[in-house]
Protein backbone atom coordinates (compact mmCIF):
# COMPACT_ATOMS: atom_id res chain seq x y z
CA UNK A 1 0.00 0.00 0.00
CA UNK A 2 1.23 3.51 -1.12
CA UNK A 3 0.51 6.91 0.70
CA UNK A 4 -2.65 7.56 -0.39
CA UNK A 5 -3.82 3.97 0.62
CA UNK A 6 -3.57 2.63 -2.88
CA UNK A 7 -3.26 -1.21 -2.84
CA UNK A 8 -0.67 -2.53 -5.72
CA UNK A 9 -2.45 -3.24 -8.94
CA UNK A 10 -0.99 -6.57 -8.49
CA UNK A 11 -2.78 -7.37 -5.28
CA UNK A 12 -6.20 -6.40 -7.29
CA UNK A 13 -6.93 -9.72 -8.57
CA UNK A 14 -6.52 -11.98 -5.88
CA UNK A 15 -9.01 -9.85 -3.83
CA UNK A 16 -11.48 -8.76 -6.70
CA UNK A 17 -11.13 -13.14 -6.94
CA UNK A 18 -11.36 -14.22 -3.01
CA UNK A 19 -15.02 -12.11 -3.64
CA UNK A 20 -15.70 -13.67 -6.93
CA UNK A 21 -15.55 -17.30 -5.39
CA UNK A 22 -17.40 -16.49 -1.38
CA UNK A 23 -20.69 -17.66 -1.42
CA UNK A 24 -22.79 -14.75 -1.61
CA UNK A 25 -24.68 -14.85 1.96
CA UNK A 26 -20.91 -14.50 3.46
CA UNK A 27 -19.82 -12.08 1.62
CA UNK A 28 -22.73 -9.76 2.00
CA UNK A 29 -22.52 -10.70 5.87
CA UNK A 30 -18.82 -9.42 5.87
CA UNK A 31 -19.59 -6.21 4.02
CA UNK A 32 -22.73 -5.45 5.94
CA UNK A 33 -20.78 -5.60 9.26
CA UNK A 34 -18.28 -2.91 8.28
CA UNK A 35 -21.18 -0.51 8.81
CA UNK A 36 -23.34 2.12 6.68
CA UNK A 37 -22.38 1.88 3.29
CA UNK A 38 -20.67 4.60 1.38
CA UNK A 39 -22.70 6.61 -1.09
CA UNK A 40 -22.16 5.37 -4.44
CA UNK A 41 -23.70 5.96 -8.06
CA UNK A 42 -24.04 2.14 -10.76
CA UNK A 43 -21.80 2.91 -13.66
CA UNK A 44 -23.19 -1.12 -14.86
CA UNK A 45 -25.66 -2.12 -12.46
CA UNK A 46 -25.71 -5.91 -12.25
CA UNK A 47 -26.34 -8.30 -14.91
CA UNK A 48 -26.66 -11.80 -15.36
CA UNK A 49 -24.66 -13.31 -17.82
CA UNK A 50 -22.93 -16.25 -18.63
CA UNK A 51 -19.37 -16.81 -18.82
CA UNK A 52 -17.17 -19.45 -21.25
CA UNK A 53 -15.20 -21.68 -18.68
CA UNK A 54 -11.98 -22.88 -20.12
CA UNK A 55 -9.76 -25.90 -18.56
CA UNK A 56 -6.29 -27.25 -19.08
CA UNK A 57 -5.83 -31.43 -19.24
CA UNK A 58 -3.67 -31.94 -16.13
CA UNK A 59 -3.43 -28.14 -15.50
CA UNK A 60 -0.87 -27.78 -18.13
CA UNK A 61 -1.87 -28.80 -21.13
CA UNK A 62 -3.54 -27.37 -24.40
CA UNK A 63 -6.57 -24.85 -23.24
CA UNK A 64 -10.33 -26.16 -24.41
CA UNK A 65 -13.77 -24.72 -23.44
CA UNK A 66 -15.11 -26.36 -20.19
CA UNK A 67 -18.42 -25.36 -20.39
CA UNK A 68 -20.29 -21.84 -18.96
CA UNK A 69 -21.21 -20.34 -16.20
CA UNK A 70 -23.50 -18.01 -14.88
CA UNK A 71 -22.41 -14.72 -13.88
CA UNK A 72 -23.09 -11.40 -12.49
CA UNK A 73 -21.00 -8.28 -12.96
CA UNK A 74 -21.47 -4.67 -12.00
CA UNK A 75 -19.36 -1.42 -11.95
CA UNK A 76 -19.96 1.58 -9.39
CA UNK A 77 -18.23 4.74 -8.20
CA UNK A 78 -18.01 5.93 -4.61
CA UNK A 79 -18.79 9.78 -4.21
CA UNK A 80 -14.89 10.18 -4.01
CA UNK A 81 -14.66 9.11 -7.44
CA UNK A 82 -13.05 5.72 -6.94
CA UNK A 83 -14.41 2.42 -9.27
CA UNK A 84 -15.05 -0.52 -8.09
CA UNK A 85 -16.03 -3.81 -10.45
CA UNK A 86 -17.80 -6.92 -9.13
CA UNK A 87 -17.62 -10.22 -10.82
CA UNK A 88 -19.73 -13.39 -8.93
CA UNK A 89 -20.96 -16.31 -9.97
CA UNK A 90 -24.30 -16.90 -10.02
CA UNK A 91 -27.37 -14.98 -10.58
CA UNK A 92 -26.74 -12.78 -6.98
CA UNK A 93 -27.07 -9.03 -7.81
CA UNK A 94 -26.68 -8.33 -4.19
CA UNK A 95 -23.09 -10.13 -3.94
CA UNK A 96 -22.28 -8.63 -6.86
CA UNK A 97 -23.13 -5.11 -5.65
CA UNK A 98 -20.75 -6.52 -2.28
CA UNK A 99 -17.54 -7.55 -4.54
CA UNK A 100 -18.00 -4.07 -6.32
CA UNK A 101 -17.39 -1.99 -3.18
CA UNK A 102 -15.02 -3.85 -1.81
CA UNK A 103 -13.36 -3.69 -5.07
CA UNK A 104 -13.91 0.06 -4.84
CA UNK A 105 -12.81 0.77 -0.67
CA UNK A 106 -9.86 -1.68 -1.33
CA UNK A 107 -8.53 0.92 -3.86
CA UNK A 108 -9.08 4.18 -0.97
CA UNK A 109 -7.86 4.60 2.63
CA UNK A 110 -10.24 2.42 3.76
CA UNK A 111 -8.06 -0.85 2.16
CA UNK A 112 -6.55 -1.78 5.77
CA UNK A 113 -10.07 -1.73 7.89
CA UNK A 114 -11.42 -3.83 4.52
CA UNK A 115 -8.86 -5.99 4.48
CA UNK A 116 -8.84 -7.35 8.06
CA UNK A 117 -12.84 -7.39 8.37
CA UNK A 118 -14.10 -9.02 5.15
CA UNK A 119 -10.98 -10.49 2.73
CA UNK A 120 -8.86 -12.12 5.91
CA UNK A 121 -11.99 -14.07 7.30
CA UNK A 122 -12.83 -14.87 3.37
CA UNK A 123 -9.18 -16.27 2.80
CA UNK A 124 -9.60 -18.18 6.08
CA UNK A 125 -12.62 -19.45 5.23
CA UNK A 126 -11.67 -20.65 1.71
CA UNK A 127 -8.17 -22.10 3.43
CA UNK A 128 -10.12 -24.61 6.04
CA UNK A 129 -12.49 -25.32 2.89
CA UNK A 130 -9.62 -26.22 0.58
CA UNK A 131 -7.56 -28.46 3.71
CA UNK A 132 -11.45 -29.79 4.22
CA UNK A 133 -11.82 -31.30 0.60
CA UNK A 134 -7.80 -32.42 0.63
CA UNK A 135 -8.20 -34.27 3.93
CA UNK A 136 -11.58 -35.83 2.63
CA UNK A 137 -9.79 -36.96 -0.81
CA UNK A 138 -7.06 -38.46 1.17
CA UNK A 139 -9.25 -40.93 2.79
CA UNK A 140 -10.02 -41.96 -0.31
CA UNK A 141 -6.53 -42.77 -1.61
CA UNK A 142 -5.75 -45.98 -2.37
CA UNK A 143 -2.17 -47.23 -1.73
CA UNK A 144 -1.01 -50.19 -4.28
CA UNK A 145 2.06 -52.54 -4.19
CA UNK A 146 2.81 -55.76 -5.46
CA UNK A 147 3.51 -59.14 -3.42
CA UNK A 148 6.25 -61.80 -4.60
CA UNK A 149 4.56 -64.53 -5.40
CA UNK A 150 6.78 -67.87 -4.47
CA UNK A 151 6.74 -69.08 -8.30
CA UNK A 152 8.34 -65.65 -9.43
CA UNK A 153 11.58 -66.17 -7.37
Amino acid sequence: MDGSGQMAVAERPGWMGLCARAPGARLMELVGALGPRPAFAWLRVPEIGSVMIRGRAGGTGAAFHLGEMTATRGALRLSCGTVGHGWVQGRDKAACEAAALVDALMQTGAAARVRAAVLEPLEREALAQRRARAAKAAATRVEFFTLVRGEDQ
